[in-house]
């Protein structure tokens, strides 16, 4: 799925609700709904640019280490298995 935004110009539009751009406006004059902003605003909310970019590379190592677990438990069942009936 291809984001429209990148976290750079979200976090970008947080600044300038912090600043005192009124929700309703900033959403009409980028083109998003006031949803999205309270979704990005939940999760990027007091972030700068180079924490966001932490959380993502954090995210995608986190992952890539779930699939490496999951892997490794599934091989650990079957050779529990193949040992429980004695070949």
């Amino acid at each position: 799925m291809k984001k429209r935004f990148s976290e750079d110009q979200i976090i970008g539009f947080l600044r300038e609700a912090e600043a005192g751009l009124p929700v309703k406006e900033l959403c009409r004059k980028h083109g998003f709904s006031e949803a999205s902003y309270y979704l990005w605003r939940s999760k990027l909310g007091g972030m700068t640019v180079p924490d966001a970019k932490r959380l993502k590379e954090l995210e995608t190592e986190n992952g890539r280490l779930k699939k490496l677990l999951a892997e490794q438990v599934l091989e650990n069942e079957v050779i529990k298995d193949v040992l429980r009936k004695k070949w």
